[in-house]
């Protein structure tokens, strides 16, 4: 306790005003890193789905550099305060470098993750609002960084993925995808009502103005499928 007070007593009027101007610097730049970042989001223009999926894209784009840039902004300010402090940094860069050489093994994974997330980005695999599908999880991207991919599923759980899990993905958002609806009938009900029905509902979907930019094409009765 001594010594932690004595350390704080010795700090000096101009070494506090010194360390206030790096805290403040520091905020400034990220302040201004956010506003730059920023720049790099393309508004969608429209209502077409390229213009919404773009805009996404470059939302993704600017989180993972505004992260990224600011950590390294922090590591700066935070070697700079250390020198101010009479504390030189570089046995202390040296050590950690040492650190990280002997975690190094240990930390694949996380720079497996890294890597993995930043061709993800990069190659615009997806982006933040698009429905993908990895093995058995399927959802709605709500969160994506270097390291990890975060869906919400069908069920409302969110779903954390390591991104260096990724190997196969299926983006279901990108330029059109389709489904398949089974409608199940009584053996006894003839079929020419219901068909009729389901063409009418149909063509009312297609005229719906809240739907037609979003569908490519159909929807389509296939008809008799099985019988039971």
């Amino acid at each position: 306790m001594s010594s932690v007070l004595n350390f704080l007593s010795s700090i000096t009027l101009s070494t506090a005003l010194h360390l206030l101007g790096i805290i403040l610097l520091a905020l400034l730049v990220n302040r201004f890193l956010k506003i730059l970042t920023k720049l790099i989001i393309k508004p969608a223009t429209s209502q077409a789905r390229a213009a919404q999926a773009r805009e996404q894209q470059t939302r993704t784009l600017a989180g993972v550099l505004y992260s990224a840039i600011s950590k390294v902004v922090w590591v700066v300010a935070l070697i700079t305060a250390l020198d101010l402090f009479g504390i030189n940094p570089i046995p202390a860069l040296t050590l950690a470098g040492l650190a990280s050489v002997a975690v190094g093994f240990g930390a694949q994974n996380l720079v497996r993750d890294l890597i993995t997330g930043f061709y993800i980005v990069l190659e615009d695999q997806y982006a933040v609002g698009d429905t993908i599908q990895f093995g058995e999880a399927t959802g709605r991207v709500e969160h994506l960084t270097l390291r990890r991919t975060v869906i919400r599923d069908a069920r409302g759980a969110l779903v954390t993925i390591a991104n260096g899990d990724i190997r196969t993905v299926a983006n279901l958002s990108r330029d059109w995808s389709q489904t398949f609806v089974d409608v199940a009938l009584a053996p006894e009900i003839a079929l020419d009502q219901p068909l009729a029905a389901l063409e009418a509902a149909s063509a009312e979907l297609r005229a719906d103005p809240a739907w037609s930019q979003a569908i490519v094409d159909g929807p389509r009765i296939l008809g008799v499928q099985a019988l039971a």
